[in-house]
């Protein structure tokens, strides 16, 4: 690799790790790049929050911008990176025709988080009460923005196996432009199961996720309004703690403590939260991505019933951590049971564990996506030759992105 190891992450908001699983996600690819010998500078047009981390702590520079404004040319030109990577398309719609222009031999990487078209095409089938079909992505605009920064970029990370899949039947996507990573877990993060809270020590149903994000909010409804009322028919003492990061007053409304369905709001420390509960409850109707919190959940060795679309991508062939059910009853049921039986609650215990070691530990990945980076800062000038069409797409959408963001920053003026 060249001698300049210089990475730019241009964030679409500060990372949050206790917020939210696309926060922890930033943060190990920091640690993934900084494994490699770059040295990383952070940039955000995003307003300063009271729950971001102190990048300083990492050893990250951090750097405000703006957009629709040239002096981010001279930043990234003086800053001239090797390595640029993008937190979500729409940052890549903004940046990315100013990074191309002032650095145009440096890698651009998107990291997709999950296909956006996809969650919010699934999300309007479920408010339409139908089945989502593959062709809802081709007529949302949204899939036609994120489908060209995918292929405006050098290398799109991906979380979710299935996605990948859409990507190279559906949108016909070169597998090279590609990259699986999924959300990663350290080696280290069990180290013997026993010491992990027993069944009988611990209480309670938990559900976790942040408010901002519609699924959440979706899946909080649906416990309160359907499962819930019929987990509570069968265990009548039962509580289910609801915790999530920027709850509304719509959220906070939720709460009834003579239901059992307590909204905490923040959890300050999730894992501790997840740990202490016996079952995470999961009802998510629509989503892409792979899930943060059912991989947490396996992670603190807590059994979870989830969805189809929850459980996406996660498992492969391995049995789930608990159970997978689409139908409101059979969701119910088997959150009872997992609650009540010992045996099975273990069982899923040990599914979860075997689910992460085989597919989640950073240290299946950290080697191959070094060697990955290597080749392409290598091989870069080949790479654009065999991606034409994104070098199309680069030369004609980006011309009106570029006079559309001139056109602003002038009347800003």
């Amino acid at each position: 690799m060249n001698q300049n190891r210089r990475l730019l992450i241009i964030g679409f908001v500060w990372p949050e790790p206790n917020s939210s699983a696309a926060g922890g996600r930033m943060m190990q690819l920091i640690s993934l790049f900084q494994k490699q010998g770059f040295a990383i500078t952070f940039a955000s047009p995003a307003q300063d929050s009271e729950f971001m981390v102190d990048l300083c702590q990492f050893d990250v520079a951090k750097q405000t911008i703006h957009l629709n404004c040239s002096s981010f040319d001279v930043f990234v030109k003086e800053l001239n990176p090797s390595v640029v990577l993008f937190d979500r398309f729409m940052v890549e719609e903004q940046f990315g025709w100013r990074v191309a222009e002032n650095c145009p031999d440096a890698l651009r990487i998107l990291d997709t988080e999950d296909l956006h078209c996809l969650r919010l095409a699934r999300q309007k089938a479920f408010k339409e009460k139908r089945e989502f079909q593959t062709q809802d992505l081709l007529v949302e605009e949204v899939v036609k923005r994120e489908i060209a920064s995918i292929l405006r970029c050098d290398l799109s990370l991906m979380i979710s196996e299935y996605e990948m899949e859409l990507l190279t039947t559906v949108f016909k996507i070169d597998a090279s432009l590609l990259y699986y990573l999924p959300l990663l877990l350290e080696s280290n993060f069990i180290s013997d199961i026993d010491k992990l809270s027993a069944f009988e020590e611990r209480t309670d149903f938990v559900f976790i996720g942040n408010f901002l994000h519609e699924p959440n909010w979706n899946a909080v409804q649906y416990l309160k309004e359907t499962i819930w009322l019929l987990i509570k028919k069968q265990l009548p003492e039962a509580v289910l703690n609801v915790y999530g990061a920027y709850p509304s007053q719509k959220v906070l409304q939720l709460h009834n403590a003579k239901q059992g369905f307590l909204i905490q709001g923040r959890a300050e420390n999730a894992n501790e939260v997840v740990q202490k509960a016996r079952v995470v409850l999961a009802p998510l109707r629509f989503g892409a991505g792979i899930k943060g919190k059912l991989l947490e959940a396996m992670r603190c060795g807590t059994p979870s019933v989830t969805t189809f679309i929850g459980a996406e991508s996660m498992q492969d062939n391995l049995d789930w951590n608990g159970f997978v059910e689409d139908q409101p009853e059979l969701f119910a049921d088997k959150a009872v049971e997992l609650y009540q039986d010992k045996d099975l609650w273990l069982q899923a215990q040990k599914n979860g564990i075997e689910i992460i070691n085989q597919r989640y530990l950073r240290t299946l990945f950290e080697n191959d996506f070094a060697k990955q980076m290597e080749f392409l800062v290598s091989n870069i000038k080949q790479h654009r030759l065999n991606n034409f069409m994104g070098e199309l797409l680069q030369h004609h959408t980006l011309k009106s992105t570029k006079y559309m963001a001139k056109w602003i920053e002038e009347k800003n003026k």
